[in-house]
C-alpha cells in the first residue's frame, strides 16, 4: 500500500457535491468524486468506463485545509445554440485563493500509475470544473502506508507566503483534516453524496460517504522571531554607587 499526495490550488477552485439545475454550489474542501475525476481524466478514462472507475473509488481518501480561500458568487448567461432562446440564469460559487492538501491510498501498482498519469496526464487536471486550472503541476510525491489522513498530518504548511506571513504571529497553525471514517464512527450528519458510481454523462451516480473531522497542528515557516525582552531597569541605588573615575590615581 502506499499514498498518493496532491496540491489542490488556484485562483478558483469549485467542489460540489449537492449542485443542482440553475444553483451550482460548492464545499468548501475537495470532494473525493471531484478528485477521483481529476484522477481518471489524468490517466484517460472514458466518463462511460465504470469498472475503472470502481477501481478509483475503492481507494481510501483524505484532504487537509490549508488555506481556506473566500467563497464568491458569479452568475452566468447562456443561450440554446439550436434556438437561439435564452437559458435560465445560472449562480455559481468558487472558492477563490484556496489551498488543500488531499491524499489517496491504494495498491502500489495503482498509486504508482496515478502518480506517472499526473506527471503526464492524458487530459488536463482542473479543480472541480473546467473554468479552473492549477496554478502548477497538482502531483507532490508518494509515500508508504495506507493512511492518507496521517500522511497529510505530517505534511509541512503549503499555503501561500502572503497567508503564511498573514498569520506570521503564530509558531504554529492549526489545520483542519478530512478524512474518510470507518463505519460507526462519523459523527451525526457527516456525510456527503460524494462516493461516486458512475461518471457517464446521462446516469451520474454517487452514494453516501461518512467524513470524519479532526485537526492538526503544523509549524508556520514564517512565523516572525519573538522579540527579546527589555532589560529590566536598574536599581537606583546601584546607579549612586557608580563612580567612573574611581580607577584614576588623584592629581
Amino acid at each position: 500500500m502506499s499514498v498518493l499526495t496532491l496540491k489542490l490550488a488556484g485562483p478558483l477552485q469549485s467542489w460540489g457535491a449537492t449542485a443542482r439545475f440553475a444553483r451550482r454550489s460548492t464545499e468548501s474542501a475537495p470532494t473525493k468524486s471531484g478528485v477521483v475525476g481529476l484522477l481518471a481524466a489524468a490517466l484517460g478514462v472514458a466518463r462511460d468506463d465504470d469498472a475503472a472507475l470502481a477501481q478509483l473509488a475503492r481507494l481510501r481518501f483524505a484532504v487537509r485545509i490549508d488555506q481556506p480561500g473566500t467563497r464568491i458568487r458569479d452568475f452566468q448567461t447562456a443561450r440554446d445554440p439550436d434556438t437561439g432562446e435564452s437559458m435560465p440564469l445560472s449562480e455559481r460559487y468558487y472558492l477563490a485563493d484556496a489551498v488543500f492538501l488531499a491524499a489517496v491510498a491504494g495498491e502500489d501498482p495503482l498509486v504508482t500509475r496515478l502518480h506517472e498519469a499526473l506527471l503526464r496526464p492524458v487530459y488536463l487536471p482542473y479543480l472541480g470544473r473546467r473554468s479552473c486550472p492549477p496554478a502548477h503541476p497538482v502531483e507532490l510525491g508518494v509515500h508508504p502506508g495506507d493512511d492518507p489522513a496521517g500522511v497529510l498530518g505530517a505534511e509541512p504548511w503549503r499555503a501561500s507566503e502572503w497567508y503564511q506571513l498573514r498569520r506570521g504571529g503564530e509558531q504554529h497553525v492549526t489545520l483542519t483534516l478530512l478524512g474518510e471514517a470507518a463505519a460507526g464512527t462519523a459523527s451525526p450528519g457527516a456525510v456527503l453524496r460524494d462516493q461516486p458510481l458512475s461518471f457517464a454523462p446521462r446516469h451520474r451516480r454517487y452514494a453516501l460517504r461518512p467524513v470524519h473531522t479532526s485537526t492538526v497542528t503544523v509549524s508556520n515557516p514564517r512565523a516572525r522571531t519573538p522579540r527579546p525582552a527589555p532589560a529590566q531597569d536598574v536599581p537606583a541605588q546601584r546607579i549612586a554607587a557608580h563612580d567612573p573615575t574611581s580607577h584614576l590615581d588623584p592629581a
